[in-house]
């Protein structure tokens, strides 16, 4: 597909002697949500792991722009313009908030070590918070700075891992209106993973819905509708 930036085939992982994924195949395209569902313990953190290079699989094919890239590290695969924003957000809560976004600047050239004027415009309780502590912040803010963080360092893909978790209603709106807006300029693919079925397929293109660690449904929005999936992740 034109515009695929990402492309993994017949995936799998293990934790020490357990299969968690069991030959998964997905695509992300610019400027497409795709969406990873499914209940609890399915394998879809630990897929996102896999893609972020912070846990490595264990066979299978893995491409990023048609490059083959399975085994890289988590700092190989963020400069090849990979971004993760983990469950549970893991800013560092003693560290500003300005801290925190130049954390990102790790994997990007010196020259391009400057917070963009877009990660506030997109974010501005940011900028009033700049130097407050992470861990000062609401689950919200916290939220808010782990995707900026993200965007910091200039992704191709954007790995999101239930961004709505534990987070107030207000917020949810926040992030799902800025999910829209980066997919909608076309610069990235955005892999979204989330419980939350009617925010989900709000923002998706296409739906992936695991079952022990295997796809058991996938079909873009044209042709799936919002009670099929979510009968697909209740059973």
């Amino acid at each position: 597909m034109a515009g695929e930036l990402l492309s993994v085939k017949g995936l799998t992982l293990h934790y020490g002697g357990s299969q968690i994924l069991n030959g998964i195949d997905l695509t992300a395209t610019k400027g497409e949500v795709t969406c990873i569902m499914g209940t609890n313990g399915v394998g879809k953190t630990s897929l996102l792991k896999a893609l972020a290079g912070t846990h490595p699989s264990s066979g299978g094919s893995y491409h990023l722009e048609g490059e083959a890239v399975a085994g890289q590290s988590a700092h190989a695969l963020a400069r090849r313009g990979v971004a993760y924003v983990p469950q549970g957000r893991d800013i560092f809560p003693f560290l500003t908030v300005k801290e925190n976004l130049e954390t990102g600047f790790a994997c990007l050239p010196w020259a391009e070590h400057t917070l963009r004027d877009e990660i506030f415009e997109l974010f501005p309780i940011l900028k009033d918070f700049l130097n407050r502590r992470g861990g000062d912040l609401s689950g919200g803010q916290q939220q808010q700075l782990a995707i900026a963080r993200a965007l910091v360092t200039k992704p191709k893909v954007l790995l999101l891992d239930e961004p709505t978790e534990g987070i107030q209603p207000n917020i949810i709106q926040q992030i799902g209106e800025t999910i829209a807006l980066l997919r909608d300029r076309g610069t990235m693919a955005i892999i979204l993973v989330e419980q939350y079925l009617s925010f989900a397929y709000k923002l998706g293109d296409q739906f992936t819905v695991l079952e022990r660690g295997a796809v058991k449904y996938a079909e873009r929005k044209e042709n799936a509708t919002l009670e099929e999936i979510e009968a697909c992740t209740s059973l």
